[in-house]
């Protein structure tokens, strides 16, 4: 929750910090930290990076976050896995970031990004371009496989409901359902999305680009969790089933008669 001002000015803080700090090696700044996302900040952004280590540092460097800008006003901060962390400021201000060597990093997929700060053998820039690559070639979807994979979610959310489990219950049906559900439909229907649409987390941004189905799922949701489960299967297929013949009917109906869903709204 920063102005832009205030935004700015740990931004340049933070990467003043990070060149000065023995045993950093380098700085990227990520989504709407950086330079291709900055048209995407608001009040609510965070500031998410990597901070790299030299190699065998990790340790030793991962002890103290007293380089971050403002430190003395960090009011929580934790640690996510082995290299993730997350401070929170006074004012609401999150940092999100990872604070690894460059070997811990291999594989990451990375999506907007700009190199702030790098060391002589630019291990930095290297990374953030195997990851910029990784992150375009896995820029696909296979909607028969996210429909299948909702499928599944809703009818074990559903068990987990009907055996008492709620509240594991509805993370099925309110997360992993959803999210293979919006999934299945950027595949289904790419021409109604932005090029500009997030390459990790195709889930980013939906009410953006699809504005009246996003509402309908909100609605859907706003609901009990095994209301919410006949809810979305119901938009799933309403959305979805029509003229593709990728669309797992037979399974739908299996799963709506193992349900008791007798008689599916369309």
């Amino acid at each position: 929750m920063s102005s832009p001002e205030r935004f700015n000015s740990l931004t340049n803080r933070l990467i003043a910090n990070v060149r000065a700090r023995e045993g950093l090696a380098g700085l990227v700044l990520l989504g709407s930290a950086s330079e291709g996302g900055e048209h995407r900040r608001d009040e609510w952004s965070d500031h998410d990076f990597f901070a790299i280590i030299e190699e065998g540092r990790g340790s030793e460097l991962r002890a103290a976050l007293d380089w971050l800008p403002d430190s003395e006003n960090v009011v929580l901060s934790a640690r996510e896995g082995g290299i993730g962390f997350v401070a929170v400021y006074g004012d609401g201000h999150v940092f999100e970031f990872a604070l690894a060597e460059a070997s811990e990093l291999v594989g990451v997929v990375v999506g907007d990004a700009t190199v702030v700060a790098d060391n002589d053998s630019g291990v930095t820039a290297k990374l953030v371009a195997a990851g910029q690559a990784d992150a375009t070639a896995g820029d696909t979807s296979d909607p028969e496989n996210d429909a299948r994979l909702f499928l599944v979610k809703i009818l074990i959310g559903m068990g987990r409901i009907n055996r008492g489990e709620v509240l594991n219950g509805g993370q099925f049906i309110r997360t992993w359902a959803v999210n293979h559900l919006l999934r299945a439909i950027r595949a289904r229907f790419p021409g109604e999305a932005p090029d500009a649409r997030d390459k990790i987390d195709p889930t980013r941004r939906f009410e953006k680009d699809y504005p009246a189905w996003a509402s309908e799922i909100t609605l859907a949701l706003n609901a009990p969790a095994d209301e919410a489960a006949r809810n979305v299967f119901t938009l799933a297929r309403r959305i979805l089933e029509p003229d593709w013949d990728g669309f797992p009917t037979l399974a739908a109906e299996a799963i709506a008669r193992r349900l008791g869903w007798r008689t599916v709204p369309t």
